[in-house]
């Protein structure tokens, strides 16, 4: 490899724009003066007489009319959600099931040891510890 330097001319010095430099005018963000010939619009008009017997800030209600054959659709409010806990109770709705091995269940895993653990399992019993219902 040769010992040649990679650029042979300098980049050009940093200008601010400040100084008036080829990247634009000192006033970058400011509100233009209006053009010639603009108006501004002109000023809000006064309440009528009918806006002015409202309280301040409100408009004048609008006209009723009576229709014969109308009628009033109220729309009810939405049902509050119901929160499903997994594993609680059904019967009481605040305690949690937990489940219990039946003496049958136990029974069957000692006596028949490598199968007897499957007849454990399905005969075990669920129960709630709030209102004592038993499941299952």
């Amino acid at each position: 490899m040769d010992n040649k330097p990679l650029l042979q001319e300098r980049p050009p010095a940093y200008t601010p724009a400040s100084q008036g430099g080829d990247y634009g005018q000192s006033n970058y963000g400011a509100i233009p003066p209006p053009q010639p010939g603009f108006q501004p619009p002109p000023p809000y008009p006064y309440p009528s007489a009918a806006a002015a017997a409202a309280p301040a800030g409100y408009a004048a209600p609008p006209p009723q009319h009576n229709y014969p054959n109308m009628y009033t659709i109220i729309q009810q409010p939405a049902t509050a959600t119901s929160v499903v806990v997994v594993g609680g109770c059904p019967a009481c709705r605040v305690g949690v099931l937990e489940d219990t091995f039946t003496c049958l269940g136990v029974l069957c895993a000692i006596v028949f040891f490598p199968i007897g653990i499957l007849f454990c399992l399905a005969l075990r019993q669920r129960r709630c510890p709030n209102c004592g219902a038993t499941f299952g």
